[in-house]
């Protein structure tokens, strides 16, 4: 319960338009400071998550052995990370390319689910709590790799995999 008041508290910040991304270049030390705040190890950890929700705990954590092993005792940076996990995914999903699309934008997206009939559609968009005049950007071109997992009367939460992965604006 007190990590899901702290996510929520995340996403609340992280809504407005004067967030930041967990990831960006740093040109001062005033940035090294503004990048570790409790937005960016909350959404962080979110992220990693999700990203062990997709990947199944076990392909998760073979994952992070390798990246210990291959980076023992040196530095390293997101990238790496992702490309342990690419390692252990055999191209089966492109976690490099989702998980970027997760640090480098600042927010997160709202999907909107419509059901006609036997068909679903999704669309996402960047969501907005409220618009700050003062900091205002258009975010329009922000695209997120969103791994979606749905329950059917074939189906059940504990055995679903993620079974649409929404990379577009919209999809069916």
């Amino acid at each position: 319960e007190d990590f899901l008041n702290l996510i929520f508290k995340a996403m609340m910040k992280d809504s407005l338009n004067s967030s930041h991304p967990v990831s960006s270049a740093v040109h001062s030390s005033e940035q090294i400071e503004e990048m570790f705040d409790a937005l960016s190890y909350i959404k962080g950890a979110s992220l990693l998550l999700m990203l062990k929700h997709c990947l199944t705990e076990d392909v998760f954590q073979a994952g992070i052995e390798v990246y210990l092993h291959n980076h023992n005792y040196r530095t390293a940076q997101s990238d790496d990370l992702w490309d342990s996990m690419n390692e252990i995914t055999n191209g089966t999903l492109d976690v490099k390319k989702m998980m970027k699309t997760w640090i480098v934008h600042k927010g997160f997206p709202l999907v909107t689910v419509v059901r006609k009939g036997k068909t679903i559609s999704v669309q996402q968009e960047k969501f907005l709590f409220r618009v700050e005049p003062e900091n205002w950007t258009s975010d329009a071109s922000y695209l997120w790799h969103i791994p979606l997992t749905y329950i059917t009367n074939r189906c059940n939460f504990t055995h679903c995999t993620t079974a649409y992965l929404l990379d577009q604006k919209s999809g069916m």
